[in-house]
C-alpha cells in the first residue's frame, strides 16, 4: 500500500511540517500539499512561505494555496495545522473523507490551541488523536488515539512538546492509512458530553503577574514561548521571561529577553536593573 496512496495533505506550521516530514520518511509522500499563501515577517515584513512550502519545496512535492483547484483525482485529504476553515464541499470530495491529526486527547482540547491549553493546564497525560474530519471543529468520529506522559519527557517549551506530538501523530497516520483505505477501521463517535475547548492564543495572554503561583508562571513560560512569549514589565519595558522554574513552590527565573535587547541570564539583567523585587527570583547557589 505504499507508495500507492493518491492523497493531499493540507498544512502549515511547524506542527505540520514535521507531521508531512515523517509521513515522507515512511514513503507516504502526498501528491499534493496545500498550504496558505506567503505572509509578510520580519520588521522589513519580507513576504514568506510557511514552514509547510519550504519544505514541500525542498522534497520537490507541488504546493498550491487555493483549494479550490482541487479534483476528485485523490482518495484522501489528510490536515496537520492548516489555519483555515476547510468547505464541506472540499472536506468531502475524496473517497476515504479528509482526515485530521490532532495534538490532544479529543474530546479534551478541542480549537487552536490544544498544546499550549494542555502545558497551561498542569495536567500529566496528553496525546494525539486522528479523526474523520466533519462540519464542526474537532468533533468528528475517531479513527486512532494514542496517549502521551510528559512524566518521563522533560521539555522546558512548548516547541519541544509540539515536534514530539507531530512525530507521534506522523507514525500514527502513516500506520493506519492503509488500513483506512481498506476498510479496516471504524471510526468512533467522540463522547461530546466531555468535550472541552480551547481559545486562539493572543499576545495580551502572555502578560503575567509576578504574584501569581510560581507553578502557574513556570507553566505559562513553556506554554508561551517563543510566542507571544511570558512577559512582565520593569520601567515601563516588557521583560519577557524565556526560561524560569519553579522550585519549592517559589519561582526561579534564569534567563530573560529585554524589550529591544537579546536574551540574557537573568543574573545579568539585574546588574543593569536594580530591583529589590526582582532579586527573590535569582537562583542562588
Amino acid at each position: 500500500m505504499k507508495n500507492s496512496v493518491k492523497y493531499v495533505f493540507f498544512g502549515t506550521g511547524d506542527f505540520a511540517t514535521k507531521v508531512l516530514e515523517v509521513l515522507c520518511q515512511n514513503d507516504f509522500v502526498p501528491e499534493l500539499v496545500v498550504t496558505t499563501p506567503d505572509k509578510p515577517k520580519g520588521r522589513k515584513m519580507i513576504l514568506t512561505p510557511s514552514p509547510v512550502k519550504i519544505f514541500a519545496d525542498k522534497n520537490n512535492i507541488k504546493t498550491i494555496t487555493d483549494y479550490s483547484l482541487l479534483t476528485t483525482d485523490y482518495s484522501l485529504f489528510t490536515v496537520a495545522d492548516f489555519g483555515r476553515i476547510i468547505p464541506k464541499n472540499i472536506l468531502n470530495m475524496p473517497k476515504h473523507g479528509t482526515l485530521n491529526i490532532h495534538p490532544s486527547l479529543l474530546p479534551k482540547f478541542r480549537g487552536s490551541s490544544p498544546i499550549q491549553s494542555f502545558i497551561l493546564s498542569g495536567e500529566e497525560e496528553t496525546g494525539v488523536t486522528i479523526i474523520k474530519i466533519d462540519e464542526e471543529v474537532d468533533h468528528g468520529p475517531i479513527l486512532a488515539q494514542q496517549e502521551f506522559s510528559i512524566s518521563n519527557f522533560q521539555f522546558s517549551k512548548y516547541k519541544e512538546l509540539e515536534k514530539k506530538l507531530a512525530e507521534l501523530g506522523g507514525e500514527m497516520l502513516a500506520k493506519i492509512i492503509p488500513d483506512w483505505i481498506e476498510g479496516k477501521i471504524m471510526a468512533c463517535e467522540q463522547n461530546h458530553s466531555q468535550a472541552t475547548f480551547t481559545k486562539k492564543i493572543t499576545k495580551e495572554d502572555g502578560l503575567i503577574d509576578l504574584g501569581e503561583p510560581a507553578e502557574i508562571i513556570a507553566r505559562k513560560v513553556r506554554a508561551f514561548t517563543p510566542w507571544p512569549g511570558a512577559y512582565f514589565f520593569a520601567n515601563n519595558k516588557r521583560i519577557i521571561i524565556t526560561d524560569a522554574e519553579e522550585k519549592n513552590e517559589e519561582l526561579k527565573i534564569k534567563k530573560v529577553k529585554p524589550e529591544g535587547k537579546n536574551e540574557m541570564v537573568f543574573a545579568d539583567f539585574l546588574k543593569g536593573n536594580k530591583s529589590t523585587k526582582l532579586e527573590k527570583y535569582l537562583e542562588t547557589a
